[in-house]
């Protein structure tokens, strides 16, 4: 098999848990440059691997074909643009960009090079996200009228790190919100109309940490919540349809697995605790019915082995540079929304 050369930009969060961890077990590719300023990092964690200062010294790599941007969201339309320019396959961690106008030029460029374009939207194969998707495409809980989801932390004091600081890209409605947009547009689509309460919550908070979003469909709202000053959290998703409720606890244990240093080449891998097995209640005449639903096994190495079927096969990206757009469309909406009191309607 022929393994695909990646260069990784950025050695922070992101891509020391989110994408090298991942990358380095797959057999399809090989991480061969990774600009950073922490080389003893990344050799301590990758071993031969070479730690370049810039985005040109991965460029000018011929046998470079993927360059995976994992850097602050403000210089992602940049990287992506100099590197598409390049003749190279381009991953951006979420979200894609801060601007609709940035994701719309990059989709032309990448569709005018006939390049890969695609988005990191890891949380699609959250094992909890994958368990709801089979339940409702199953018709396990009839028509969906209610979907919401949260994403709350206990973080009260605000930190020194970008996100947390004015900035492009910053603020959790770009970091946190990405994620749930992203996973409900993938099951209902783009919606009618957005209606949202952004703002900074917190003492000397520079930049949101508090989102409420409302996706308006025909009979559907999708809510998706998330708080910075939420000691005990409640459910994490509720589901009401027609035939039933979903409720579930807990949340994927991915990214904590990650971050302690695992990676995923055992079979518990993306395994739910059974306490937090979501509660499924269906509704049969007058009698109500209790059962509990088993968690699917989440999978984030998933997006990267579809990543080497697109590149290798020419199927299609696991996360599209246009879902990306979409993503980034819904999250001026939300913002447009808190700030004029108002919903805002989609062309």
């Amino acid at each position: 098999m022929r393994k695909i050369k990646v260069g990784i930009v950025g050695y922070g969060l992101s891509g020391a848990t989110f994408h090298a961890p991942l990358l380095s077990v797959l057999d399809e590719f090989e991480i061969v440059k990774v600009v950073s300023s922490k080389q003893d990092v990344v050799k301590k964690d990758l071993g031969d691997v070479e730690v370049v200062s810039s985005l040109d010294k991965v460029l000018e790599d011929a046998s470079i074909e993927l360059v995976v941007i994992t850097t602050p969201s403000g210089f992602h339309f940049e990287m992506a643009k100099q590197s598409l320019y390049s003749g190279k396959h381009v991953i951006l961690e979420k979200p894609m960009v801060v601007e609709t106008e940035e994701a719309e030029e990059l989709i032309q460029i990448a569709e005018e090079k006939k390049l890969l374009l695609s988005v990191y939207h890891n949380r699609r194969w959250d094992n909890d996200f994958l368990t709801v998707k089979k339940l409702i495409n199953d018709g396990t809980l009839g028509e969906i009228n209610t979907y919401q989801v949260h994403f709350d932390r206990f973080r009260p004091v605000v930190r020194d790190r970008w996100r947390e600081k004015k900035g492009p890209g910053s603020g959790m409605l770009f970091d946190l919100g990405s994620h749930l947009i992203d996973q409900a547009l993938h099951l209902f689509g783009l919606p009618k109309f957005v209606q949202a309460d952004v703002f900074a919550q917190r003492e000397n908070g520079e930049t949101d940490d508090y989102f409420h979003v409302v996706l308006g469909y025909e009979r559907l709202r999708v809510i998706l919540h998330s708080g910075s000053i939420v000691p005990s959290d409640g459910p994490r998703f509720q589901i009401h349809g027609t035939k039933g409720s979903f409720i579930k606890y807990g949340i994927d244990g991915q990214e904590a697995a990650l971050k302690d240093g695992r990676k995923p080449i055992d079979e518990s891998w993306g395994a739910d605790d059974p306490q937090f097995y979501g509660k499924l209640v269906t509704i049969d005449g007058e009698k109500e019915n209790h059962k509990i639903i088993p968690t699917l096994y989440g999978s984030y190495g998933t997006y990267y082995k579809k990543i080497a079927e697109s590149i290798l096969e020419g199927k299609n990206a696991p996360v599209t540079a246009q879902e990306g757009l979409s993503v980034i469309r819904i999250i001026e909406a939300a913002l447009k929304s808190s700030t004029e009191k108002k919903a805002i309607y989609l062309d």
